[in-house]
């Protein structure tokens, strides 16, 4: 009798913005601890700089007057929360990454490179922020690449420059209506040298392993459903150039996921663990009627909305992605992530939101014991 050799598998979780602003922060995986355990590879945006250099930021929006950024670094010894959590690769391309300037962000990436965790997004130059994390798991090699595209001027990486992997978009605006005030079209178009790069850098990583993953900051933070005109289109060209899933964070809420040519995007999912700045959000979105917090997790300083979240989930092998899901997850009142499962009433909350946000792009979930999977 023969028997047929099974193809080795690896399992992926990806959760969103890491770094609450709490004394134990470690505490905030006592939830989804028992998750993570279960993947073979996990993976995060650090949403802090874990130093004590740097100058304190002085910039308020557009870059103009104020200070803000405050809350972005913070002491070396509340990183504990990603190696009690288990992280593997964690990504600096975000927009608080160079908020204390460059000796932060390095101290950063040397204090997760001293617990095992690699590092994504950020470096000392832009050919170490734009290399990919290798990972190698039962015989699976996953290339992992790191971009941000909300970055201030002087913080992208250059040849001899420290910062971040820029994947920048210009913005126009353009009337819709006669009438005087009304909110104009907001277009916005990447730079072409960078997303020259991000195609050059997803070839190459695909020459390197049998999956490559896209983790990215990007969108519009807060607003409920709407995406940036950018993001489509650097995300259908990475995955044109090699890409084999894209998983987007930055907007602190869920939005869409869309399947096209048979991979999948995830434009935003959510935050993961973290409780925002005492002092958070662009001063133009406060009078908004969604943006009050949850008075029932005052910790938890985002939108009612954001408290709904997930984790991404992929089943890895050398012939490519197997198969793609996400975990629907809630913030709880202590804002700690929690995993659900099928029979809490949350869990149709948020498969239902993610299916409004998604409406107008090509997708299908299935739910399958404890988690959705998306059918490409």
């Amino acid at each position: 009798m023969t028997t047929q050799k099974v193809s080795a598998t690896v399992t992926l979780l990806a959760g969103g913005d890491v770094g609450p602003l709490v004394e134990h922060p470690e505490e905030f995986v006592n939830e989804v601890l028992p998750v993570l355990r279960q993947a073979d590879i996990r993976l995060v945006q650090c949403e802090r700089t874990y130093s004590k250099r740097g100058l304190p930021p002085h910039f308020g929006i557009g870059g103009v007057g104020g200070t803000q950024g405050d809350h972005s670094r913070v002491d070396p010894s509340k990183a504990l929360i990603y190696e009690r959590a288990g992280i593997d690769v964690a990504s600096l391309a975000s927009n608080h990454a160079m908020d204390w300037g460059p000796e932060a962000m390095a101290d950063t990436v040397e204090l997760f490179h001293s617990m095992g965790i690699q590092v994504v997004g950020a470096g000392k130059n832009i050919e170490e922020a734009r290399q990919p994390a290798i990972i190698e798991r039962n015989g699976v090699t996953v290339a992992i690449l790191g971009y941000c595209s909300v970055i201030r001027d002087g913080q992208a990486a250059a040849p001899d420059k420290p910062g971040l992997a820029p994947m920048r978009a210009r913005t126009y605006y353009e009337p819709n209506d006669f009438q005087p005030g009304m909110p104009p079209n907001i277009i916005s178009v990447p730079y072409e040298e960078d997303l020259t790069a991000l195609r050059e850098e997803s070839r190459k990583a695909k020459a390197q392993a049998d999956v490559v993953i896209l983790f990215i900051h990007w969108g519009l933070i807060y607003i409920s459903k709407t995406l940036a005109t950018y993001q489509p289109q650097v995300a259908h060209a990475a995955i044109d150039a090699g890409a084999d899933l894209i998983i987007g964070h930055h907007a602190h809420i869920l939005k869409a996921v869309e399947v096209y040519k048979g991979k999948v995007c995830f434009y935003s999912i959510g935050n993961f663990m973290t409780t925002g700045a005492i002092k958070s959000g662009p001063p133009c979105l406060k009078n908004m009627y969604w943006y009050e917090t949850d008075p029932e997790a005052p910790l938890y300083r985002f939108p009612v909305d954001s408290r709904k979240t997930m984790l991404v989930k992929a089943l890895l092998s050398k012939k490519g992605v197997e198969k793609v899901s996400f975990l629907p997850t809630f913030i709880n009142k202590s804002a700690h992530p929690e995993v659900l499962n099928r029979e809490d009433p949350k869990f149709d909350m948020v498969l239902r939101y993610t299916e409004w946000v998604s409406d107008q792009f090509a997708h299908s979930f299935k739910v399958e014991g404890d988690e959705v999977i998306v059918e490409t």
